[in-house]
């Protein structure tokens, strides 16, 4: 075998490959006369099948799965001897005018790119912190009483206001026509929580049981009722049935029913805490995460291995057709998903994966078994029963190797903190969990 390496473009290479005819016969013959061994043909006793006929029905099918077999043996070894790392499938596509006794083919492919990543010595990057604090305890806490309250009928002579639960038929119509979704019976909402739009609350707020009351509302050019959305409607809503909110009060029984094994407020405040604070490092580490990554692409030089990005692309779109499919969207499988709506997603997932790939090669930054151990326990300790978690994630590789992803990313973001000029910032726990 001749072996010739071409470079075409960038990341692009084509390698010519020379097979002897009568290497491949050879293979040919071989697997037909095994295969005649076994075969089963009408007339013929099993085994006794002519070479003839067996050649006749079957030649061309292992013809072509040996010569499938022997460009790809000749690939593998072509690519290995000169130590190219293949990225994505070979094209390969048989040339004419091969000398006599031989077969030549063409394989285009990519190589995956020389990765640069420049000084991070001289790069700023912030790292942010927060704590739990009682603001974000008693929020949590009032959260969870809101969770477990219930509803009394008010007197009649009551007003509806914010808290109270209201049920109320309405019928909106839009320069006096009706429009689809514009009238409902019976609906129900809590008032004052942002279940309905503005104006609607605000005409609601104050009814008493009976009453009725005529309003304008503008919907939003944004609202998700396209036929309505930038429209003014008139409604009509009557106040059918108002309820009080009771909240459950902050006490051992609220405990109890909460799970708290104690069954005390202390330790159902001590619960909190921690659920909060356990979320509060996840955020953390997030956020500080994705913030080394950008500052590591940034100051990164690459090439993007088209194939790669292809089959990135292709990932991506049969995830949206598998999330489609699992809302219940008819013919998901057909459904047209332009890619290239993922596209540059899709090169900002590989642009990463190579120079995470580089940084780790070249720092030796890759998961040590006591790293994931200690990351699995990490995890379990906040089960009721830690040991089977830990078992759980050892009794799968598939399990493994994403913790070990995870702690690789971990690894090559203390390497970023650890070059760059770190600065720390403070933030609220609102900032950080995204409340106002």
């Amino acid at each position: 075998m001749s072996v010739t390496v071409e470079t075409l473009e960038k990341l692009e290479r084509k390698i010519t490959l020379s097979l002897p005819v009568q290497s491949i016969q050879s293979e040919v013959d071989s697997r037909l006369k095994k295969l005649a061994r076994t075969v089963k043909m009408d007339g013929f006793r099993p085994g006794k099948v002519p070479m003839n006929v067996v050649a006749q029905r079957y030649g061309y099918s292992v013809h072509y799965e040996v010569l499938n077999d022997k460009v790809g043996e000749a690939f593998s070894r072509a690519a290995n001897e000169a130590k190219l790392r293949v990225a994505g499938q070979p094209r390969i596509t048989e040339k004419d005018g091969a000398p006599e006794g031989e077969m030549t083919f063409d394989a285009v492919f990519e190589v995956y790119p020389e990765v640069k990543i420049g000084d991070l010595g001289g790069a700023e990057i912030e790292k942010v912190n927060a704590a739990v604090d009682e603001a974000a305890i008693n929020k949590t806490l009032e959260i969870l009483r809101k969770q477990r309250r219930t509803f009394a009928l008010r007197s009649l002579d009551s007003a509806a206001q914010d808290g109270d639960r209201v049920s109320v038929d309405f019928e909106g119509k839009i320069d006096g026509e009706p429009f689809e979704g514009g009238k409902a019976e019976g609906h129900q909402f809590q008032l004052g929580e942002g279940q309905m739009l503005k104006e609607f609350e605000e005409a609601v707020r104050g009814m008493k049981v009976g009453e009725s009351k005529t309003f304008p509302l503008a919907f939003p050019a944004d609202y998700h009722g396209q036929e309505v959305a930038g429209k003014t409607a008139d409604f009509l809503v009557t106040l059918k049935k108002l309820e009080a909110a009771h909240l459950p009060e902050v006490n051992e029984a609220l405990a109890k029913s909460l799970g708290i094994a104690d069954g005390t407020v202390q330790g159902l405040l001590e619960d909190i805490r921690k659920n909060l604070e356990r979320e509060v490092k996840s955020r953390l580490i997030g956020r500080n995460k994705k913030a080394a990554m950008d500052l590591l692409v940034a100051h990164a030089e690459l090439d993007l291995p088209k194939s790669v990005v292809q089959a990135e692309l292709d990932r991506m779109t049969e995830g949206a057709r598998a999330d489609l499919k699992q809302r219940g969207i008819k013919d998901a499988d057909k459904a047209p998903i332009p890619e290239e709506i993922f596209r540059p997603q899709a090169e900002q997932r590989v642009r990463l994966g190579l120079v995470v790939a580089e940084l780790v090669r070249a720092n030796s930054l890759n998961a040590s078994p006591e790293q994931i151990k200690a990351h699995i326990e990490d995890m379990a300790a906040s089960y009721e029963k830690p040991a089977e978690v830990v078992r759980w994630y050892y009794s799968d590789n598939r399990r493994m190797a994403e913790v070990e992803a995870v702690v690789i990313e971990n690894n090559v973001t203390e390497f970023v903190f650890g070059k760059a000029k770190m600065t720390e910032k403070t933030i609220s726990f609102e900032d950080l969990m995204g409340q106002s």
